[in-house]
């Protein structure tokens, strides 16, 4: 704990923010040390934004849905007054789950003592609690969180004070505004859950390097890694991007190599010359190509482990054609093997990293999302540090860490 939770251990991240050609990788406790997990938690998951779905997935009043980050039960309502809210679902009483799955609902009632909440949280009824002294119904509520909606995309806080968060992705939403994201249309998203840090598949994401590599073949030839492109961003920025050049015009991930579905209707020819990789640390990662957006929803849960919800968008109106699901077949069955391919590198980067020769390594120019991530992490984890480090150390000194 003491190693990685020291004065030292932060200073020395210094050199994975600077210049690309200069820069080295995180260290490998970052990715797989307890310790450092519980201080990201603080550093990151506390403060930043943090993706949770999609407005359509409540879309109605009553809607609502269920997910988990850092550990943490939350719960997304459509209220009968039209709001979108998030609340934690662990009830007031004794921290029963009151909600799980989705739905719609009237409101949730805890199954273990039927205290019953409202859409907004709020307590409309707890049995047999007449007799407990100083109990006021009306002060009670499930705890609820900061809100923002971002191009159809549903964002919690945590911290009560929060920044907004469209400000810092202004650049980010420049690039991608002809595919008018919010007005897109998805399918339920795909779960899972993997045993490798939430940072790894962030990281594989972000990176243009192995594409030609790894995916060499004729499902992603046509998008060579020498045509990867990374705009100026700074850490103080909410995301970033990549483009990446393709071989011809709306290029998709299916045998024809072509868009098989509509053409978001609003892009340009430069748009549609290139796919574009946006990313919003550290939950939300979008591939953007002509004909379909692939996003990613990561959840960490613990620090070699991590769920993520997969899912698609599609120009307005392509699932009204009858042979929609046919070519979104053609889409995600190409888009599985190579995604199966970046799980199982994903899975065994997880495993050299917990290796004694685990070294801190340095970057191609075709990498350089990664290091505008690592100007993303370095500063906020520096500056958690330093205004963390008094308690930490008086914490390492009692337990002789």
């Amino acid at each position: 704990m003491g190693a990685t939770l020291s004065d030292s251990f932060f200073d020395g991240l210094s050199t994975s923010s600077v210049a690309l050609e200069q820069a080295e990788t995180l260290p490998p406790a970052c990715y797989t040390d307890a310790a450092f997990y519980d201080f990201e938690k603080t550093a990151l998951f506390d403060r930043e934004w943090l993706c949770v779905g999609r407005a359509d997935w409540v879309k109605a009043p009553g809607d609502y849905f269920t997910t988990q980050i850092v550990g943490e039960p939350i719960v997304v309502t459509h209220t009968r007054e039209g709001e979108i809210k998030a609340l934690s679902s662990v009830c007031q009483h004794r921290a029963m789950i009151v909600a799980e799955g989705k739905g719609n609902a009237r409101g949730f009632v805890c199954p273990y003592h039927h205290w019953v909440y409202g859409l907004d949280g709020q307590l409309i009824n707890a049995p047999a609690m007449e007799k407990t002294c100083n109990f006021d119904r009306k002060a009670v509520r499930l705890p609820a969180f900061k809100v923002e909606i971002w191009l159809g995309f549903i964002f919690i806080n945590f911290h009560a004070d929060a920044a907004p968060l469209a400000p810092r992705l202004a650049k980010v939403e420049a690039a991608i505004a002809n595919y008018d994201l919010a007005s897109a249309e998805g399918l339920p998203p795909i779960t899972g859950a993997f045993a490798w840090n939430w940072k790894v598949m962030f990281e594989n994401n972000n990176d243009g390097y192995h594409a030609s590599r790894l995916h060499a073949g004729p499902l992603h030839d046509f998008v060579p890694s020498e045509l990867a492109s990374f705009p100026e961003a700074e850490a103080a920025d909410a995301g970033f991007l990549r483009y990446n050049g393709t071989l011809h015009p709306d290029a998709s991930f299916n045998p024809t190599q072509k868009a098989v579905l509509p053409v978001f209707p609003g892009l340009t020819e430069v748009d549609r010359h290139r796919m574009t990789f946006a990313n919003v640390p550290p939950t939300l990662s979008l591939v953007l190509s002509s004909d379909v957006v692939i996003f990613l929803i990561l959840r960490a849960t613990g620090p070699e482990t991590m769920e993520q919800d997969t899912g698609v968008l599609v120009s307005p109106g392509a699932m009204q054609d009858p042979a929609f699901e046919h070519r979104l077949e053609m889409i995600m069955t190409s888009a599985m093997k190579i995604i199966a391919q970046d799980m199982h590198v994903d899975e065994m980067v997880q495993r050299g990293l917990r290796s004694r020769f685990a070294v801190r390594g340095r970057y191609s120019w075709q990498e350089g999302a990664q290091g505008q991530f690592n100007s993303w992490l370095v500063t906020r984890y520096q500056a958690a540090w330093a205004a963390l480090k008094p308690q930490t150390v008086a914490v390492l000194q009692e337990t002789g860490g």
